[in-house]
C-alpha cells in the first residue's frame, strides 16, 4: 500500500493572513485542496492522511466531501513542530500500515506538484528503500566570513536541494521517529524527515524534483502559484 501523508499542521505567521495559509483560497480553491487533488489523481497512491493544525479537521474532511477526495482515510492533528507533526501522522499509522507500505510526505503548502515528479520518487523507493525529490542549484553559494564578505564558496556541483515529497518504508520511518525523539536526535529546529535520517546514519536516494514544486511561504509566492496554474490552464499552450 501507498500511503500519502500530508503535512498541514503549520500556522503560517509569515503570510501575515487571518488564517492559516495552507486554507487560503487561491482561484476559488483552497491551497490544501491542490495538493490533495494531486494525490487524488495519481494511480498508485492508496489512501491519504493528513496531519492537520488543531481546530482545522472538520475543515479538511468538509474539503474532502466537497472536492471528492475519495482517498482521504485520516485526519491526525499536528504538533508545535513540523517534525513533532509528521510523528504523529507516522505513530497513527502504527496498527493500520504494513512495515513495507510506502508512505509518502508532503507538505500542503506545495500545492503545484506534478504526477511525474510522484511516480519516479516510488521508482526510487520500491528500488533503495527511501527516496527525496532533489534539484540541483543554479546560483553560486558562498560561505559566510562576516556580516560583511566572503572568501569561500561552496561548488554548485556537489549540492543537491532537498524537498518534498519524500518517500520512505513504514517500517524505517516509524523506527526512526521513535529513535529520534527517545534520544533528541533530529527533531529540533529547521529538522525535517530528511535531515533527521542523515543525523541518524541512514543514505538517502535522490529522486527528480520539478521547479514548478514551489513552497507558498509568502505573498510573492501566492502570485508565482496563480501564474502556473494560469498557464496549465491555458490550453492554447503546448
Amino acid at each position: 500500500m501507498i500511503i500519502s501523508l500530508i503535512v498541514a499542521g503549520g500556522k503560517g505567521n509569515r503570510m501575515g493572513q487571518d488564517i492559516p495559509k495552507q486554507f487560503l483560497n487561491v482561484m476559488d480553491k483552497p491551497i490544501i485542496v491542490y495538493t490533495l487533488e494531486a494525490f487524488q489523481r495519481h494511480p498508485a497512491v492508496d489512501k491519504i492522511l493528513v496531519v492537520c493544525l488543531d481546530g482545522w479537521q472538520e475543515v479538511v474532511r468538509a474539503y474532502g466531501r466537497q472536492f471528492n477526495i475519495s482517498k482521504l482515510e485520516w485526519i491526525v492533528k499536528g504538533g508545535e513542530t513540523v517534525q513533532e507533526s509528521i510523528r504523529n501522522g507516522v505513530f497513527a499509522l502504527k496498527h493500520i500500515a504494513n512495515p513495507d507500505d510506502i508512505i509518502v510526505l508532503h507538505d500542503s503548502i506545495r500545492p503545484f506538484i506534478e504526477e511525474s515528479v510522484i511516480s519516479n520518487l516510488l521508482v526510487v523507493c520500491k528500488k533503495n528503500g527511501n527516496a527525496v525529490s532533489s534539484l540541483p542549484y543554479n546560483e553560486q553559494i558562498f560561505k559566510i566570513k562576516d556580516e560583511f564578505s566572503t572568501c569561500e564558496y561552496i561548488p554548485r556541483e556537489t549540492i543537491r536541494r532537498v524537498v518534498t515529497p519524500q518517500a520512505y518504508l513504514f517500517s524505517k520511518l516509524l523506527w526512526a521517529y521513535e529513535k529520534a525523539f527517545n534520544e533528541g536526535i533530529g527533531i529540533l529546529g529547521s529538522s525535517y524527515t530528511n535531515t533527521m535520517m542523515v543525523e541518524l546514519g541512514e543514505t538517502l536516494f535522490f529522486s527528480y524534483g520539478s521547479e514548478k514544486n514551489i513552497k507558498i511561504t509568502t505573498k510573492e509566492d501566492l502570485e508565482i502559484f496563480k501564474a502556473l496554474l494560469i498557464v496549465r490552464n491555458s490550453e492554447w499552450i503546448k
